[in-house]
C-alpha cells in the first residue's frame, strides 16, 4: 500500500493563482530541509504527489507499483487519507498506473469534484510533472520522478520543449538565463552559486542538473567554456524560457 512518507518534499514550483492557492510547493514556501527531501525522492525514482497537511506540514504519498491503483480520500482506510479537508468525499478520487504512467480518475466518484490544473476531470487524465490536482481544498502536487523523461520522445536533432524539462531543469535553466532578462548583449550566465542560492539546492546539486541539461540540448560536445552560455542562448532563442519567465 501507498503510504504517505515523511515530511518534506522536492521541487515542482509554480505561481499561485486562483484555484492554485493552498500550492504545497509554492515559491519560496520550501525550507531547506524540505528542498533536500524533495530531492531525495526524486532521485529514488518513483513518482509522488506532495501536499500539505492541516498543520501545514509537508508530505509525500509515493504511488506504487506501475500498474496499481491508489485511493484518495477522506475515509481512513483510503491508501492516501485526508481526514482534515471536510469537503474532499471519503472515496474522492483514484490514482491509475498504466504501463508506467499515471492517471487521476475521478468519474462520479466525489461530491465536489476533482480538478486538474484548474479544469474539472470527467473520468480520467493522465498526470504529466509538475501537475497540480485539487480535491476539496487540498492541493497535490505531481511528481513524475524517472518517469518524467520517458512522457515525450525526443526526435534527432531536434531541441526540447518545456514539457520535456521537469520543474527543477526549468527552474535552473531560468536561473542560468537571469542575466540575460534585460536583453543585455554582454550578459555572462549565472554561476553555479547564483543558481544554487535562487532556487534553494546545493552547487553539487546544480551542476548534477546542468549536466543533464546539456545532453538535452545536445551540447555535451561542446568545450567546457561553452557550455553555460550556449545553453542560455538555445534555451531563450528556441522559446524554452522566455523573457516573461526572468521577470
Amino acid at each position: 500500500m501507498g503510504a504517505p512518507v515523511g515530511t518534506g518534499c522536492r521541487i515542482h514550483l509554480m505561481p499561485i493563482q486562483g484555484d492554485m492557492a493552498g500550492d504545497p510547493l509554492a515559491p519560496h514556501s520550501l525550507s531547506a530541509s524540505e528542498l533536500q527531501q524533495l530531492l531525495e525522492a526524486e532521485r529514488a525514482g518513483k513518482p509522488f504527489l506532495a501536499f500539505r497537511d492541516q498543520d501545514g506540514a509537508l508530505g509525500l504519498f509515493v504511488t506504487g507499483g506501475a500498474d496499481d491503483t491508489r485511493s484518495l480520500g477522506r475515509r481512513a482506510e483510503m491508501d492516501l487519507s485526508i481526514p482534515w479537508d471536510s469537503e474532499v468525499s471519503g472515496l474522492h478520487a483514484e490514482l491509475q498506473g498504466v504501463g508506467g504512467e499515471w492517471m487521476i480518475v475521478d468519474d462520479g466518484l466525489s461530491t465536489n469534484g476533482t480538478f486538474l490544473n484548474g479544469q474539472r476531470v470527467n473520468g480520467r487524465q493522465r498526470l504529466k510533472d509538475g501537475d497540480r490536482i485539487r480535491i476539496g481544498r487540498t492541493v497535490l502536487a505531481y511528481n513524475a520522478a524517472s518517469s518524467a523523461s520517458l512522457q515525450e520522445t525526443v526526435l534527432p536533432g531536434a531541441q526540447p520543449t518545456r514539457r520535456q524539462l521537469t520543474d527543477t531543469q526549468r527552474q535552473v535553466l531560468i536561473a542560468l538565463c537571469r542575466p540575460y532578462r534585460d536583453g543585455g548583449s554582454f550578459a555572462s550566465p549565472a554561476t553555479n552559486q547564483q543558481i544554487a542560492a535562487e532556487v534553494f539546492l546545493s552547487v553539487d546539486a546544480v551542476k548534477m542538473h546542468l549536466r543533464t541539461l546539456f545532453t538535452k540540448f545536445e551540447l555535451g560536445e561542446l568545450p567546457q567554456n561553452q557550455k553555460r552560455a550556449s545553453l542560455a542562448e538555445c534555451a531563450l532563442q528556441f522559446g524554452v524560457i522566455s523573457q516573461r519567465d526572468l521577470a
